[in-house]
């Protein structure tokens, strides 16, 4: 392994849907995160693996040669590749993984695979400011949501999570009911911040444990909407932001419900949110009120580190290095793998 005069340095990258990111950390500090965004998809209403496939190898190029130019860095003051195995959409993992695999037989540095889902929880060790061990997660996203014991960097346990439809994909689904355009999440957070969240009362899932479901939400907000269009044609217009603000509302306490219950059954007080649909205002807001009535440390990533992006796959694949866990050539993308 080469180690230059900055320390240990990690290219890291990001392709499991529709972003194209890249960054580079040197010794566990974030030198740079670059994001490509595809705005393609926002006229089929979702993203379309083909088409984000395509962007990724148009975009990834542009994007390395970005981030290397923020961190200051050349192609050999690298010590390791790091790029997304999994989960994602296998033809956009594709890009990442050959990319990196490439890069890396090119300059005979290392190769380090991560997992998707524990870079979120990891994003929270990005500033100086991080849990302690042990520490509990609630990751939500578009595709997973999930309460995370995590024991150290590279020890976590999967304590809770959707037994059918993730968090973000409630949110996406209420939207386009309301006929808002993808991607809709965001924009029932905007239109709540204007709304009556207890308004409109939708159910909360008697699911045991500390697992979660949002099928069924999701058909009574399709049943509620289609019981008063048929009352009133103009129900939605008329009533936007209260409907934005108490699915919201719903969707925010079926996730806290559960983390609290984990949080009391371990007895564990740093507790740490993330994933795309931690950027959520009302989540934020929920989260840390929450953590001051129970006395919690409570942690949340910045922004740009809660939506899919490579500083969370670097930092995990710095202390993944540090363990001396590489992978090596034979290593392939995987949609679907476990931890």
């Amino acid at each position: 392994m080469q180690f230059s005069e900055k320390g240990t340095i990690i290219l890291a990258i990001e392709s499991s849907c529709d972003e194209t990111s890249a960054s580079v950390c040197s010794d566990g500090k974030i030198l740079s995160n670059f994001i490509a965004n595809q705005k393609i998809h926002e006229q089929y209403g979702g993203v379309v693996p083909e088409l984000a496939s395509r962007a990724h190898m148009q975009n990834i190029v542009p994007v390395v040669d970005a981030a290397m130019k923020k961190a200051g860095c050349s192609h050999s003051d690298l010590s390791a590749i790091a790029f997304t195995q999994a989960p994602g959409l296998i033809g956009s993992l594709l890009v990442g993984t050959s990319f990196a695999k490439s890069l890396s037989l090119a300059l005979n540095i290392p190769l380090i695979a991560v997992h998707h889902m524990q870079a979120h929880v990891l994003a929270n060790l990005i500033p100086e400011d991080k849990p302690n061990f042990p520490f509990l997660c609630l990751t939500v996203s578009g595709g997973h949501t999930q309460i995370v014991l995590c024991d150290s960097p590279l020890k976590m346990k999967v304590l809770g999570e959707t037994l059918d439809d993730a968090a973000g994909e409630a949110f996406d689904k209420s939207a386009k009911l309301l006929g808002l355009p993808y991607p809709g999440g965001p924009l029932i957070d905007q239109y709540a911040k204007n709304g009556d969240p207890k308004k409109f009362q939708f159910p909360e899932p008697q699911i045991p444990g500390l697992d979660f479901s949002f099928s069924g939400l999701k058909t009574s907000i399709l049943y509620f909407l289609k019981d008063n269009k048929k009352k009133d044609p103009e129900f939605v217009d008329k009533n936007l932001p209260d409907i934005c603000a108490s699915i919201q509302d719903r969707i925010v306490s079926i996730l806290l419900h559960k983390l609290k219950k984990a949080a009391i059954t371990t007895g564990i007080k740093d507790v740490c949110i993330a994933g795309g649909v931690s950027a959520n205002s009302a989540l934020r807001k929920a989260f840390v009120e929450l953590g001051q009535k129970m006395k919690w440390n409570t942690f949340i990533p910045a922004f740009e580190y809660c939506t899919d992006n490579a500083a969370m796959i670097a930092i995990t694949a710095y202390y993944k290095l540090k363990h001396g866990d590489f992978s090596d050539l034979s290593v392939g993308p995987n949609a679907r793998a476990e931890w």
